[in-house]
């Protein structure tokens, strides 16, 4: 059976048989999620919060897309986390790596056919609001989608949802209520914004991110916003997050780096699963 690599990136197929057949496989370890959450750069502390853990590298499991970035593991995590059955993706595959727009926002459709209801998205992001500082946290309210690709374009399989997708409310209000209280519980530094993707890898100009402002973006990164489309065509419920890892080009008054971004998200991780520890009881119970 075919598997997922990081070669032969142009042959992939993932359509609805082949997520069928990887959700599937997830399922036979008699495992259904609930919550699936996918883990961006550096913030791979965050597994270690899962109990009764079984790991899948990503390579094990039919048709799944490797993972190439540093900081990006590819191992799905199946446990429970405070008795809620949890599966973590413990990175994500990117259009800029050369992979079809189909094939980032593969996981998210397996995971959605294997149960999971509710996902939640986090990330690392430049920070351009004025209160956005290294360490921090940003609630998606909403998005900017500048990638020039869109997941859903080609010949339309119902069985996906529906071709044309209301995003008015990408990101749930009650889901970013819960996440808002708990990071003000914990005095966790956080504000809500809008996060604007574009394709990368390379990181943006001080003059994109002067119209980037302009356009209202809050925050700048290179991946998510394909994902929230694909949950939402399947009327999944969204909650995402960005851990700002560095001032945006122009703002922080040095160069920026990928390693100055997992710093970050190792900083973060901790403080990051404190949150999840306080958002994730709280799922459905939201008013």
């Amino acid at each position: 059976m075919a598997r997922g690599s990081p070669s032969g990136r142009g042959q992939e197929q993932h359509g609805y048989e082949q997520a069928e057949q990887a959700a599937a496989y997830i399922c036979s370890r008699s495992f259904a999620p609930r919550v699936a959450i996918t883990l961006g750069s550096g913030l791979d502390e965050v597994v270690g919060r899962l109990q009764e853990q079984v790991r899948i590298p990503y390579k094990q499991i039919p048709y799944f897309p490797g993972t190439t970035v540093q900081g990006h593991g590819g191992t799905l995590h199946l446990g429970h986390w405070k008795n809620l059955p949890v599966a973590i993706l413990e990175g994500r595959v990117h259009c800029y790596e050369g992979h079809a727009p189909s094939s980032v926002v593969f996981p998210v459709r397996v995971l959605a056919l294997a149960g999971a209801q509710t996902f939640i998205f986090t990330c690392a992001a430049g920070g351009i609001a004025p209160q956005s500082r290294a360490g921090g946290f940003m609630v998606f309210s909403d998005h900017l989608h500048l990638q020039g690709v869109n997941p859903l374009v080609g010949v339309h399989d119902p069985r996906w949802g529906a071709q044309f997708v209301d995003l008015t409310e990408a990101y749930d209000p009650g889901l970013r209520r819960v996440a808002w209280n708990a990071a003000r519980k914990l005095c966790v530094p956080c504000f809500e914004g809008v996060y604007a993707s574009l394709l990368g890898p390379t990181y943006e100009t001080p003059a994109e991110i002067r119209a980037l402002k302009g356009m209202g973006a809050d925050a700048v990164g290179m991946s998510t916003v394909p994902e929230v489309m694909a949950a939402r065509q399947l009327k999944r419920r969204v909650l995402a997050i960005a851990t700002i890892s560095n001032r945006a080009a122009g703002l922080a008054g040095k160069p920026l780096s990928h390693e100055e971004v997992l710093i970050a998200g190792r900083t973060a991780s901790r403080y990051l699963a404190d949150l999840l520890d306080e958002i994730l009881p709280r799922l459905g119970k939201e008013k």
